[in-house]
């Protein structure tokens, strides 16, 4: 007799048959696959180093040696511009920055960063938020009391006005915990902000869940056979939630990006020589309406994840809670 799948094969199953899940799917894989060769396209295919000034680089262009940064042809035609898109990806494909930069090799470059903080933050806030959920809500009492306070606090200030103290505080002095110093310019930095100022969004409706899980059947008959809590904790509580937490981990990787380019794009977030999409739109800014590549590239590439991640994240949200069909068709 074949023994019945699992419920995380049938999660996987389904989500394969989901075509909206595959199409974001294959997106994001494309989107990382093409970040994650950044190195490899900017030493061999391009030649060049996307994080140092080059205004007196020449490219080819149709055969001709074609100066990065040229002569300004608009107003009073002072000063100079960079090169527009070559679409060529020898060189110079979206065309350069105002110091003369490959943009379409920074545009990887930039998406490594903000891939590694969007993902990575995303991955410390749900496991931050899982914990203070389950436990609030499990324990109960005084220490329900305390972390909710917390969480209330911490929710108790718009967003991006807590990001960016906490971004201005710290990359001025950086951030020392005894013998370990974080330096202003280190990743981590604003890992740990978009990570911590998120933390609410997570634990509040984990908290809910497992308030409803401890006055279950099952949770109650391992509390009769004498189990401690850590072990149902364990083997009841969190393997109830793990399919929440995964479902939050898109979600919440998407709307991380966002606020990572948003503070980058500020110059709060991500600190120079180092590039994300949101530094990238922010050497931009003053090129809109010449070289509007420089911005909009970035942007186009930030929406185009963002999105892939939200539909992924409805479909594993599907797939793993099959009543959530059914309450959105109520």
């Amino acid at each position: 007799m074949e023994r019945p799948a699992g419920p995380w094969r049938v999660a996987l199953t389904q989500i394969a048959h989901n075509p909206v899940a595959v199409v974001s799917g294959v997106l994001l894989v494309a989107i990382i696959a093409l970040c994650l060769a950044a190195p490899l396209y900017a030493q061999y295919i391009a030649h060049t180093n996307p994080f140092e000034s080059n205004l007196n680089g020449y490219t080819m262009v149709a055969g001709e040696r074609v100066a990065v940064l040229q002569q300004s042809t608009t107003g009073l035609k002072l000063g100079v511009e960079p090169i527009g898109p070559t679409w060529n990806l020898s060189g110079y494909f979206l065309g350069a920055d105002g110091q003369g930069r490959d943009v379409f090799a920074r545009l990887l470059y930039g998406g490594r960063t903000t891939l590694l903080i969007g993902f990575t933050s995303a991955i410390l806030c749900c496991a931050a938020g899982a914990l203070v959920g389950i436990v609030a809500g499990y324990f109960g009492g005084p220490i329900d009391w305390v972390l909710s306070r917390l969480m209330d606090i911490v929710w108790a200030f718009p967003v991006y006005l807590l990001a960016i103290s906490l971004s201005v505080v710290l990359l001025t002095d950086g951030l020392r915990i005894g013998p370990i110093v974080i330096g202003p310019g280190n990743l981590m930095l604003p890992i740990g902000i978009i990570a911590l100022i998120y933390v609410p969004y997570v634990a509040r409706p984990l908290r809910g869940q497992v308030l409803s899980l401890k006055n279950r059947e099952f949770v109650k008959a391992s509390i009769g056979l004498g189990a401690g809590d850590w072990r149902i904790l364990r083997r009841e509580i969190l393997r109830n939630v793990l399919p929440t937490v995964i479902v939050f981990i898109p979600l919440m990787a998407a709307l991380n990006m966002l606020t990572e380019s948003a503070l980058s794009f500020l110059s709060i977030g991500v600190q120079p020589p180092t590039a994300s999409w949101g530094t990238i739109i922010n050497d931009g800014l003053d090129l809109l309406y010449t070289r509007p590549a420089v911005a909009l590239a970035p942007g186009i590439l930030l929406v185009l994840t963002a999105v892939a991640l939200n539909l992924f994240g409805d479909a594993v949200r599907d797939a793993l809670d099959p009543k959530a069909k059914l309450r959105g068709a109520a």
